[in-house]
């Protein structure tokens, strides 16, 4: 379920590195790749702002959040594209509502 939100690169940019992105979170995070949510957010900077990668998800390790960050980052170099922010906005299951009911109500197995 981690979303991933790209802002500040164009479409054919990500096009190469979506699939290793997603899949080196999945093999991280132990999630299947097909649910991982990828998007790109087009965005008029108003002051000079750098590339970014938003991840929203739950709480996990910092050794986990760690690993993605790096993983990332090697994957984003090898695309010559080193000069990226990345950082995570943790979800709570408690304020996270799937039709209308916090996950917290559903079976998580």
């Amino acid at each position: 379920m981690p979303f991933i939100r790209f802002k500040g690169f164009t479409g054919p940019q990500l096009e190469e590195v979506v699939p290793q992105i997603t899949e080196q979170m999945a093999l991280i995070t132990h999630i299947p790749q097909e649910r991982m949510k990828a998007e790109r957010h087009d965005v008029q900077a108003l002051t000079p702002s750098p590339a970014s990668i938003e991840i929203l998800m739950f709480q996990r390790d910092q050794e986990i959040h760690n690993r993605i960050a790096s993983s990332l980052q090697a994957i984003l170099e090898e695309a010559y594209m080193p000069e990226v922010h990345i950082f995570f906005n943790i979800l709570s299951p408690a304020l996270y509502y799937k039709q209308g009911k916090p996950l917290t109500d559903y079976r998580l197995d």
